[in-house]
């Protein structure tokens, strides 16, 4: 591996995204004292970038936590097997490789011509949380940023008619593992950058990241155009995401508009409404520790 490159643009680059992660995983809880965190390798710069900067923090963390690297082998045709556990053991890190043949699944169910993302994540999340639950590992890191999150956001806009984005932490559904996504704070062309400086052994996917026509490919150039037209708007956005007023929106389920003004009382603060399940939540995610 070649040495870290010393340049004042870069260390100042990799300074912004250590603190960006940094902040992530204090904002949310991520990462706690003792917890065995599975970096997931798939062999992209964000997954590269992940477990190097989990690798750099750790040193100087306050809490104690351990980092493995877990690459799903899905069975890709020439997918170079000797790149990821070479890199794993130059960093010292534990490297586990799970095999479950996604590929030839997707292609055969999937009809020439239609999006294989959908059916490949659900396919790749069932093996990973298996194998996570299976060896005792607390924490499942991804390596989704700031821009997948805002993606991910229209596309359920758009497409799915919901508000839905990625959450920086959640509980599996089945109850067994807590994922994070420590890069949540991150922004995608930081990420680009750091990993052309490190020169990471990028491994390209030939599945579902090459296919033309995505919604989301479509849903990133139109981010990118509001980028260079509008300086800060995709900032905006991101923050907006993590500052949502219920009271304000027509979410029956999120808010009592029947009940509002029966009793005559003043409405719930912002911050009033949502302490109940924060505290929901925080109860469901100590009890799965």
């Amino acid at each position: 591996m070649k040495s870290k490159p010393k340049s004042h643009a870069f260390k100042k680059l990799s300074r912004r995204l250590q603190r960006n992660t940094g902040k992530a995983i204090a904002d949310f809880n991520m990462i706690g004292d003792g917890d065995r965190v599975m970096v997931c390798l798939s062999g992209g710069k964000d997954s590269f970038t992940l477990l190097d900067i989990l690798i750099n923090l750790r040193k100087r963390a306050p809490v104690r936590f351990e980092l493995a690297a877990v690459n799903l082998d899905q069975k890709q045709p020439g997918f170079p097997a000797d790149v990821l556990p070479a890199y794993a053991l130059e960093r010292g890190i534990p490297f586990h490789l799970v095999e479950q043949d996604t590929y030839s699944v997707v292609q055969r169910v999937v009809p020439a011509g239609k999006t294989t993302c959908g059916l490949c994540s659900r396919l790749r999340r069932g093996a990973l949380y298996r194998f996570a639950a299976e060896n005792g590992f607390t924490r499942i890191a991804l390596g989704h940023h700031r821009d997948d999150i805002i993606e991910t956001f229209f596309l359920n806009l758009f497409n799915g008619g919901r508000v839905k984005a990625m959450p920086p932490k959640l509980l599996s559904d089945d109850g067994r593992n807590v994922v994070i996504r420590p890069l949540a704070y991150c922004a995608e062309e930081d990420i680009s950058r750091y990993a052309k400086a490190r020169d990471f052994p990028l491994i390209p996917c030939n599945l579902c990241g090459s296919q033309p026509n995505l919604q989301r490919q479509a849903i990133k150039a139109m981010l990118t155009d509001w980028k260079q037209k509008h300086p800060g708007r995709i900032e905006n956005i991101f923050r907006a995401i993590g500052n949502v007023s219920p009271s304000q929106l027509a979410d029956r389920e999120l808010f009592d508009f029947v009940g509002l003004g029966e009793d005559n009382e003043q409405p719930p603060s912002r911050d009033d409404w949502l302490l109940p399940a924060r505290d929901k939540l925080k109860t469901v995610l100590m009890a799965s520790e």
